[in-house]
């Protein structure tokens, strides 16, 4: 082999070694795993976006967005992908580097301790990200597709006319919703992969990494669906009054004849769509981890 044909060769080489000798993998995995997802599942994300806001049945928020015309399909995909793929890698990456922290400056702490801690603390810094969700629910909500031309047009009016804290509007809502479902997926996740740890096979391993993320992000966004109602609901207004979470909720409440089925209208296309979109992204970030990165487990201190 001449020096010109190793050239490449070692350069493959050196990042495939820098790969697999990275100490803090897990946010790299966290945003593949987003990115991937995100580009699957966008438009029955839209569908379940209109029954949340409007409590259209799904045939009806199908046949709003056939109207509208195929170019609104992917319209405000990149707020999300942004924050998805950042949210993930902070997820998956903030967990365990807390963990580490927490292990590092309070050695004593049990892990039965130390892992809710660190999964609260995760869900606490993916609410910074706020403004972009903020942002993904107006440009999905039909009413302002002529006031906001895209992403970046949105950003600018939002800051120029009502400045940055309206970025932040139902961030109260995020943030009850991060934290527990952080605890509630991790706990599960660790608990699955401890029970059927002698499943050795490469597919029986990616089967059964997409059913336990697929299972566990079905049963927690169901259990969310109403906080998700009221976050969409604070989100979708511009200007004016920041209401807080539960006149929200009544307001709600009220606009749905105070019937717990309306509220839970669209919960079916949200498990639906939490089944595959958890599933692609634990099975995603395994390989990742296993095939890119080498690693066989995350928690390694």
């Amino acid at each position: 082999m001449t020096p010109e044909d190793r050239g490449p060769l070692d350069q493959k080489l050196g990042v495939i070694t820098l790969l697999e000798h990275w100490h803090k993998p897990e946010f790299a995995c966290g945003w593949g795993a987003a990115f991937v997802n995100i580009c699957v599942t966008f438009p029955l994300n839209k569908v379940i976006f209109r029954q949340q806001l409007h409590g259209v049945r799904s045939l009806i928020a199908i046949t709003q967005l056939k109207r509208e015309g195929i170019q609104h399909i992917y319209r405000g995909l990149l707020p999300p992908l942004l924050q998805k793929t950042t949210s993930m890698s902070l997820m998956f990456g903030m967990y365990y580097e807390c963990q580490r922290q927490l292990h590092y400056y309070c050695p004593t702490l049990s892990p039965s301790v130390v892992k809710p801690i660190a999964a609260m603390l995760a869900g606490s810094i993916e609410a910074l990200l706020t403004p972009f969700e903020r942002v993904q629910i107006l440009l999905q909500d039909r009413n302002y597709h002529n006031h906001y031309n895209n992403t970046a047009h949105a950003f600018s009016e939002l800051r120029q006319h009502y400045g940055l804290r309206e970025f932040y509007r139902g961030m109260s809502a995020i943030l009850l919703r991060n934290g527990p479902s952080n605890v509630l997926f991790f706990s599960g996740r660790e608990y699955i992969t401890h029970t059927f740890a002698n499943v050795e096979s490469t597919s029986g391993r990616i089967l059964l990494d997409f059913l336990s993320g697929a299972m566990l992000g079905a049963f927690i966004s169901t259990l969310c669906y109403p906080l998700n109602v009221i976050k969409v609901r604070m989100q979708c207004e511009v200007g004016g009054e920041f209401k807080k979470m539960l006149p929200t909720f009544r307001l709600v409440l009220a606009e749905r004849d105070y019937s717990i089925k309306k509220l839970f209208r669209g919960v079916h296309t949200n498990y639906t769509r939490s089944f595959v979109s958890w599933g692609i992204i634990n099975v995603t970030y395994e390989l990742l981890m296993k095939n890119v990165f080498k690693k066989q487990e995350a928690d390694e201190f």
